[in-house]
């Protein structure tokens, strides 16, 4: 059976398409063929642009690929998936308002509760302006692994 999952941050521009990078590697590293990832963002800031060039620099350096074009995160997008990740709080809330019951709340994850050493409760830092893209694809890596298990693999 494949799973969908989206990982969602603001702009989808640094966080989330490093999420979908780092997971779309895992899976292929691992040969897993059931599982579709995307990513987007609860604003339409950067909507159709390829993630920051500093979050693809890391990515590249680290023999990952991110692959997306930023979109904003629409209310058909809890039909579409089965498991949303927002990369913070502030963007949880904002899926979480769309919701249109319990079974779309049940999708929400914060992407840190999903890290397998129990860092539950905490954002995933925005590179943006801090420009700390190592440790957020540190996080990335982390968090995937995490979900993965999660999801049975």
């Amino acid at each position: 059976m494949t799973q969908r999952v989206l990982f969602v941050c603001l702009g989808n521009i640094c966080r989330s398409p490093t999420a979908e990078g780092v997971m779309l590697h895992l899976l292929q590293e691992r040969g897993i063929t059931s599982v579709v990832v995307d990513s987007a963002g609860t604003s339409a800031y950067h909507v159709g642009e390829a993630a920051d060039k500093r979050s693809r620099q890391e990515a590249n350096r680290r023999g990952v690929h991110l692959p997306s074009r930023a979109r904003q995160f629409v209310v058909a997008d809890f039909d579409r998936f089965d498991w949303i990740v927002a990369m913070d709080k502030d963007n949880e809330r904002n899926i979480l308002a769309l919701a249109r019951n319990n079974d779309d709340v049940n999708k929400v994850h914060l992407f840190r509760d999903l890290e397998p050493n129990g860092v539950k409760g905490l954002s995933v830092p925005d590179p943006y302006y801090e420009r700390n893209f190592g440790l957020v694809f540190d996080i990335c890596q982390r968090g995937c692994a995490g979900l993965l298990s999660e999801m049975g693999f």
